[in-house]
């Protein structure tokens, strides 16, 4: 069976690929268990080496892989460039960290037994991810994983798999052996056999509702399941902001970069009364600039949604929150014309009653609602399931710790947002997940450890 992939700017068919089948599946899991077990063998530099070399390789095709992420699921080519460049940064910090957090670690040398503890991989673990940063998640699982010893069962999104499978074919010629990573092509039903391919770890990035269907359907495996799911992420702008020009087009960016499908997208802001209208006139004003098209042109900004039923769900979320008495002041609309496009959207007016205020909208659509005061901002980011992100805009730095600390998010951010770091942990609460990607955190994440007692007679 084949699947077409479609590019989201013109409607066409960009790539026609093969599907895995359920015999094509077990085929490749077995191979990679075969292969883990000379894998894990290779000492940590060899395979530090590897990835490195692979990183080169990728920098050397930057154009060329720029081009294909935009043509099969519509990032703007320069945001393409940009991520494939900030995703090298996995690789630095895995040359930089992993020999030292994956080398064995002696606690006790005194006495009569030695007391020490090593780290081994887990196995072969399963890569399901995610089609908006590819680059970004896809890193901070696979080559995190391979570094540790592990195989790889790689199920890049349907909406990203010839970028998967371009990753697939530089880290062969790098030097990462064919039975120790390989690309499953398909739907859900690929990403369903895989579940059922009873391997030693399962990695997740996407909805809420998969995360949880994952969760439940390998808990009696018991083992490690970790989900990066996704966020409504609030961000205050407080009324000490000296520069409110800037703050508001920080804001947007962070709302509306990668046409606002990020995990950690700003989803909703709330603004102090006190600088409420110059914020949000410099906010639509910068929106207003934005230039919405062909993803291909390095100048544009806005470029199509990826998937063409997201479109319906912006809509919906518009509609409910005219219902609601929310206000348009731009966009508000599918684009007419070729292509999965939705306007920039601003909404004010808003209220918790609102889904565009509650539940995830990953397109550029975003609700800005008025506060009296920090505690009723609190009160509202506090307000909903997620827990991912969640970020202040404040001249003071007290101001700002006070209120970071009251939130439940694996993330919190001063005067700044949409920030991702390998050296500190990403990672999520409630319904945006759990487990930790990057930091020393994501490198152990693929490791078991084994305790030794060893004495001599």
């Amino acid at each position: 069976m084949n699947l077409n992939i479609i590019n989201p700017a013109t409607e066409e068919v960009y790539a026609s690929v093969l599907t895995d089948t359920p015999e094509s599946v077990k085929h490749k899991v077995a191979k990679l268990r075969e292969g883990q077990r000379k894998w894990k063998k290779v000492p940590i530099e060899e395979r530090l080496a590897i990835i490195s070399l692979f990183g080169e390789l990728v920098h050397a095709q930057i154009d060329e892989l720029a081009f294909i992420l935009t043509s099969e699921m519509g990032k703007p080519i320069t945001q393409a460039v940009n991520e494939i460049k900030g995703s090298h940064n996995r690789i630095s910090h895995l040359e930089q960290n992993a020999v030292k957090w994956l080398s064995q670690e002696v606690i006790n040398s005194q006495g009569s037994t030695l007391e020490k503890i090593t780290f081994e991989p887990l196995g072969v673990i399963a890569n399901i991810s995610a089609w908006n940063y590819p680059y970004n998640v896809g890193y901070n699982v696979f080559l995190y994983a391979l570094v540790a010893g592990n195989a790889v069962c790689y199920k890049p999104s349907e909406y990203a798999t010839i970028t998967g499978i371009q990753m697939k074919k530089l880290l062969y010629e790098a030097g990462v052996p064919n039975d120790v990573f390989d690309c499953f092509i398909g739907d859900g039903r690929v990403g369903e056999w895989l579940l059922d391919s009873e391997l030693d770890g399962y990695f997740f990035t996407g909805s809420y509702n998969t995360g949880k269907h994952i969760a439940s359907r390998i808990a009696h495996t018991l083992v490690p399941v970790q989900l990066e799911l996704g966020g409504k992420d609030p961000l205050y702008i407080v009324d000490d902001i000296s520069d409110v020009e800037w703050a508001a087009k920080s804001a947007a960016e962070g709302a509306f970069y990668n046409t606002g499908q990020s995990c950690c997208a700003v989803e909703r802001i709330y603004v102090h009364e006190n600088i409420y209208d110059q914020f949000i006139q410099a906010f639509v004003q910068e929106v207003h600039n934005y230039k919405t098209g062909d993803p291909l042109e390095k100048d544009t900004f806005i470029g199509p949604l990826a998937r063409k039923e997201q479109i319906q769900w912006l809509s919906q979320q518009v509609e409910n929150a005219l219902d609601k008495g929310g206000r348009v002041l731009t966009g508000g609309k599918p684009v007419s014309g070729k292509g999965y496009y939705f306007q920039p959207t601003v909404i004010t007016d808003v209220s918790h009653r609102m889904s565009v205020m509650r539940e995830e909208t990953f397109g550029p659509v975003i609700g800005i609602q008025k506060v009296k005061n920090d505690r009723e901002a609190i009160l509202l980011m506090q307000d909903t399931e997620y827990g991912l992100t969640a970020g202040v805009y404040t001249a003071d730095e007290k101001r700002a710790i006070k209120i970071l600390e009251e939130m439940d998010t694996g993330t919190v951010y001063w005067n700044c947002c949409d920030r991702v770091s390998a050296d500190v942990p990403w990672t999520g609460r409630k319904n945006s997940g759990r487990g930790s990607t990057l930091s020393y955190m994501g490198i152990r994440a693929f490791v078991q450890p084994k305790a030794y007692h060893l004495r001599k007679i």
